[in-house]
């Protein structure tokens, strides 16, 4: 029985002390990744990326302003939504569990990326 609780012992410190790890390797990761934000925050190019939703334009202004266009990306995206019921004689007010919402008017997003 001793020498179940003294191998017990054993076996714990062991886990122990494997699964520390050494911080020596972090260390030069976190030198590197530093050395890469620095050397990006001193460029003098700014990229922007603007979205654009149901008929929304403003770009122009961004454009008046001195953005570049590099990129544009249009997908579908439904505007707004409405609700209906779900059977002929369901109340709505009365019954939220019969509501459905269903999209009313779909339109397009715009994604532009920008730089400047």
């Amino acid at each position: 029985m001793k020498s179940i609780i003294k191998f017990s012992k054993l076996f714990f410190v062991l886990i122990l002390l494997t699964a520390c790890k050494t911080s020596t390797n972090n260390d030069d990761k976190i030198i590197n990744s530093e050395r890469n934000i620095f050397e990006s925050t001193n460029s003098d190019k700014k990229m922007m990326e603007i979205k654009f939703s149901c008929g929304d334009e403003g770009i122009s202004e961004y454009l008046k302003d001195g953005w570049i266009i590099l990129k544009e990306n249009s997908r579908e995206k439904i505007c707004t939504w409405k609700s209906v019921p779900a059977t002929k004689d369901c109340d709505m007010e009365k019954d939220k569990g019969c509501k459905l919402t269903k999209p009313d008017k779909i339109g397009e997003e715009k994604i532009y990326i920008l730089e400047k």
